[in-house]
Order: structure tokens, then C-alpha cells, then sequence
């Protein structure tokens, strides 16, 4: 189902050879560790790195045997063993470790490698939204509140706000991917039975993870809860951004659009369409990531100790959502990079009300100009919804009422109407979006 969105790094790490290969880095790492405490035989240990190996397939072929994947696994291994002629030093391989040690232990290897390209994507994808930011930081266009015409706005303060709320999901992002870096050895029951806790915690040294606080046989899974939710909100801020670009692409609007590359076609029946579809796979896909969410908090509560009613779902979940996820980044960034703006549309929507748009500005100045807010607001939204069932020009209509013009020069008037007043501090506010991004 999900190899038709993975991206080749992304497949790669979580593909069966990769994951059993992570599972052999644990055990290994165990394996020399208890060698250093004297609880393991340093040539076992020598030997096990030389010769451990693991094949994807040999263990599906166990497995459907034995029913069991890590049995399958450290069988494998043994197998591999024999064949080196060190089958003495295959019985000390899992020495002390129940499954899920291994298992949970290597999952926070592989969720590492997913996180590294993960953060690799979003700094991508900021680096876009900056440069495109910039590139309209001044380009006049409408602000729209409730879908309704409200006041003059710029194309790169959009793109600015998408940026602030990508840098905070990268920080957020950072911080639960520290927080799931964990790994634990401590069996069955997680008492440390038969491996002491300096041990777990030499290994998890090794292997550049932290030793859990404390645990069942499984590490608790709030920790994986909150690393699926802000990949939901990731996905929720590439969706953001993609329903902007549906709407402004929309034939009424056309300000903005999603790359239309040569030969491409729109509909099997109208040679004219150019759909936003990959706006519209993004915003799809991210609903995806958000529903795995849910079954992420469905595995926090499990029987006792531990079951392995999780354990299925995170085969599912966790592969999936950062695979999306990886993959609505890369085309949110091709997204942005390539999309095409039309200024001259962007111009044309502003001027379609025929200033309606600047009633603020005009019951600002009337109110600081000595009239009564209350009868200026009055005054400003009769010839506003006049205009408005007329089409008639707003700020004609205006010029021409004596009361206003008791108030308001012509000069003062055109100060009403202009968009360089109200956007003048457009660089003040990209100062402390991309200042504090440094």
C-alpha cells in the first residue's frame, strides 16, 4: 500500500533487511558489552561481530515455521554461525535479552534514522518557503477573512507565516525525536533480572541511545503517541499550505498555481483543465497521517506488563506515517518552489471591489478627524453597501459626501486609500519572523 508514496531513503530504512539488521546491531552491542563486564566471553563476542549475519528471507522462511520473528531470527543468526564454523559461539548471541528488548531497542534505532531525514526535509522545505517569501515580500494582494475580501495583504507574508509554523513544528519535531531515542534491556518485567542496569546502559551508549527510565517489557507508549502527533502536525502544516494554493487557484482567483509541466493533462474530457492535484494528494495524504494518530493513542494502554496488541499496529503506523510524512514535505517543497504567481491577477482582485477594501482605514481617520465612531462606522458602511449592491466606486462615493469631506481633505482621503500605508510595517514583521530564525 505505501510503496507507491515511499521515497528510496525512506523505503530503505524501513524495508525488513534494515530492520533486522538494526536488531543484530542490538544484539551485538549487547553481546560486547556483557563481554567487557566478564558476563559473556570476549572471544564470543569477537566472533559474533565477525560472523552475525542476517537474511530477510531465511527468516520468513523460519518464521512461518515457528511463528515467531525474533526466534527466526536469532535461528537465522545460529545458522550463520554454523556455517562460519563458530557454532560454540552462537549460544552466548541473545544472552540475557527477553524479544522485546531487542525489538524496542532497534525500533528507536530505525525511528532515528527516519527522524534524520525527516529534519533533512523540513530544513529544505524552510529554506523554500524563505526564499519565495522574499521574493513577494512586497507583492500586493488581497487578504481574505471568512473567504470574503478584508484588506491589503502581500503574497510573501503568506508564505512567511508558513514558514514560522514549519520552523515550530521542526523545533517540536527535534524535541520528540531526542525523546523517543531511548532503548531498554531491562526483560521480561523490566526488574533487570538478568542484565544490570549499568549494562543497559553501556549498550544504549553504544548504540547512541539513552537507557529508559524505567519500563515493562516495552518502553511506554505515550513516547511513541507524541512522535506520531507531531508528524500529524507536519502533515497538517504541508496541508496548510497546499489548501492555500487549491484556493488561489481556483478559476475565479487565479493567483496562484501548482506547476503544470508540458504534456501534462488535466482531464480525460476537458482539454482545458489544470487541476491542483497534487495540492489535493497532499491534503488527502495528511488526513492519512492524522487518523494513525489515533491508533498511536490506542497502544499507550496495554495489559500489565506488556501485550503485543501495539505491536502490530506499529508495523503499520510507524513506517507509514513517516514514510507520508517524508514524502508531503518533498512535495510541498516542489510545491512552493515551483508554484507561479500571477501579481497582475493578485492587482486585478484587489482593485475588483473598487476600494471597499480600505473602509477601515477611512473609519480610523474619520474617528481620529473629530466624528463620532459610532456615527462613522454608520456613514462608511451605508456607502460601502451601496457600492457593494451597485458596483459602484467606493472612494468616489465618498469624496463626493459633504460630511466626509468636513473631516477629510482630498489628500487625507487619498491616505485612506492607500496600500503602502497599511503594509508599511510588512518589514518590520519579516524582521522577527526571519531574524529569529537564525
Amino acid at each position: 500500500m505505501i510503496a507507491r508514496y515511499t521515497r528510496p531513503e525512506m523505503g530503505r530504512i524501513w524495508s525488513e533487511d534494515n530492520r533486522y539488521q538494526a536488531w543484530l546491531e542490538v544484539e551485538l552491542a549487547a553481546s560486547e558489552t556483557l563481554a567487557e563486564l566478564g558476563l559473556v566471553p570476549r572471544e564470543a563476542a569477537q566472533a559474533l561481530r565477525a560472523h552475525a549475519a542476517v537474511s530477510a528471507a531465511r527468516i520468513a522462511e523460519i518464521e512461518a515455521v515457528v511463528r515467531h520473528d525474533v526466534i527466526a531470527f536469532t535461528t537465522c543468526v545460529a545458522e550463520h554461525m554454523e556455517r562460519a564454523g563458530a557454532a560454540e559461539h552462537s549460544r552466548w548471541f541473545h544472552y540475557g535479552l527477553t524479544s522485546n528488548d531487542v525489538v524496542d531497542t532497534a525500533q528507536a534505532l530505525l525511528i532515528a534514522q527516519a527522524s534524520a531525514a525527516i529534519s533533512a526535509a523540513l530544513d529544505r522545505l524552510l529554506d523554500t518557503l524563505k526564499r519565495r517569501a522574499f521574493e513577494f515580500r512586497d507583492t500586493v494582494c488581497i487578504g481574505r477573512t471568512h473567504g470574503i475580501h478584508a484588506e491589503p495583504y502581500t503574497f510573501g507574508l503568506k508564505l512567511a507565516l508558513f514558514f514560522d509554523e514549519i520552523r515550530r513544528n521542526k523545533v517540536r519535531f527535534g524535541y520528540v525525536s531526542d525523546e523517543i531515542r531511548v532503548g531498554k534491556l531491562s526483560g521480561a518485567v523490566g526488574t533487570f533480572g538478568h542484565i544490570t542496569p549499568d549494562a543497559e546502559a553501556q549498550v544504549c551508549q553504544r548504540l547512541g541511545l539513552r537507557p529508559a527510565a524505567i519500563a515493562s517489557q516495552v518502553i511506554s507508549r505515550d513516547l511513541h503517541a507524541n512522535y506520531c502527533s507531531t508528524l500529524a502536525l507536519i502533515a497538517a502544516a504541508c496541508e496548510k499550505i497546499a489548501l492555500e494554493i487549491r484556493h488561489l487557484q481556483r478559476t475565479e482567483v487565479r493567483e496562484a498555481e501548482e506547476p503544470f509541466a508540458p504534456g501534462q493533462k488535466g482531464s480525460s474530457a476537458m482539454p482545458h483543465k489544470r487541476n491542483p492535484v497534487t495540492c489535493e494528494q497532499i491534503c488527502g495524504l495528511a488526513r492519512l497521517v492524522r487518523s494513525n494518530v489515533q491508533a498511536a493513542f490506542e497502544n499507550i494502554a496495554l495489559w500489565h506488563e506488556r501485550d503485543i496488541s501495539h505491536s502490530s499496529v506499529e508495523r503499520v503506523i510507524l513506517p507509514d506515517s513517516t514514510i507520508l510524512v517524508d514524502y508531503l514535505i518533498a512535495k510541498t517543497d516542489w510545491l512552493v518552489s515551483g508554484m507561479v504567481v500571477s501579481p497582475e491577477r493578485m492587482q486585478a482582485n484587489l482593485d475588483l471591489t473598487r476600494g471597499l477594501v480600505f473602509s477601515g482605514q477611512l473609519l480610523l481617520d474619520l474617528t481620529e478627524a473629530g466624528m463620532l465612531r459610532e456615527k462613522a462606522y454608520q456613514l462608511v458602511q451605508a456607502h460601502a453597501m451601496h457600492c457593494w449592491s451597485h458596483g459602484n466606486d467606493f472612494r468616489a462615493a465618498v469624496e463626493g459626501d459633504t460630511e466626509i469631506s468636513k473631516h477629510l481633505s482630498l489628500e487625507q482621503l487619498a491616505s485612506s486609500f492607500s496600500s503602502e500605508r497599511q503594509l508599511q510595517n510588512v518589514p518590520a514583521i519579516f524582521a522577527r519572523v526571519f531574524e529569529s530564525s537564525k
